[in-house]
């Protein structure tokens, strides 16, 4: 089968077979949703250096995140880091609510809006990065999902950090909610476990990157792509007939 490259696509899938019709298999997540987010704000002693050097350029880390608002764009990155060593010492769960900062103490709690939706999430920043010129901010996945910028990539956004004695929920934020601060408290109270914003549905196309007789080989090559930072690349079965 002669396929598309993958990067005029928005969605890649892996097919089994040859059939038009399809049944999704969804990717079970590997993580532990019922454990809560940390919401120990003591600065870590780790990844808080006076300064540090990344591709010969030095960035000072902040003393306090005290007033910090900032507007820029937005990334995010997911399964190829899940599981690792964040940069204070967590491990990076793309189910969670967390984001990476250069330059912000760790960890700090902040408040990130799409621009262009007006979505929220309320996001713990433990990590650093990224290291792309223009970004100020890389979310989780789950953070992504719910500001709805996972396909594009990357998203225009504000960034306010909160008051260090914040202590609500670690979630998604509804558009109408007050800004950050110690109204977004009260109206961000919530469960600890990250809550996903459902988004409507909206016409996709799909490309075949390759048709197997056995599901692993196709699994296994969807785990190709996913670690080569294709997002969304989905196992599909043929449906019967």
């Amino acid at each position: 089968m002669k396929t598309a490259p993958l990067a005029w696509v928005a969605l890649t899938a892996v097919l089994l077979g040859g059939c038009s019709a399809y049944r999704w298999e969804q990717p079970a997540p590997n993580s532990d949703r019922s454990a809560p987010v940390n919401q120990d704000m003591t600065r870590t002693k780790r990844g808080n250096p006076p300064f540090y050097e990344v591709f010969g350029v030095r960035y000072q880390v902040m003393n306090s995140s005290d007033g910090y608002r900032q507007r820029g764009v937005a990334s995010w990155y997911g399964k190829k880091f899940h599981g690792r060593q964040t940069s204070n010492g967590e491990r990076y769960d793309m189910y969670r609510m967390t984001a990476a900062h250069k330059t912000l103490p760790l960890p700090t709690n902040v408040k990130v809006t799409n621009l262009d939706n007006g979505r929220s999430v309320i996001v713990r920043v433990n990590d650093r990065g990224p290291f792309v010129k223009g970004r100020i901010i890389d979310m989780s996945y789950a953070a992504a999902q719910a500001l709805d910028m996972t396909q594009a990539g990357t998203a225009r956004v504000e960034v306010v950090a909160l008051d260090t004695s914040y202590t609500g929920a670690i979630a998604a934020v509804s558009a109408t909610q007050p800004a950050a601060g110690k109204s977004a408290e009260t109206a961000a109270r919530a469960p600890a476990d990250p809550v996903m914003t459902d988004l409507p549905a909206q016409p996709r196309m799909y490309v075949q990157v390759g048709a197997f007789g056995e599901v692993t080989n196709a699994r296994n090559l969807a785990e190709q792509l996913s670690g080569s930072g294709v997002n969304q690349v989905n196992v599909l079965h043929p449906a019967s007939g």
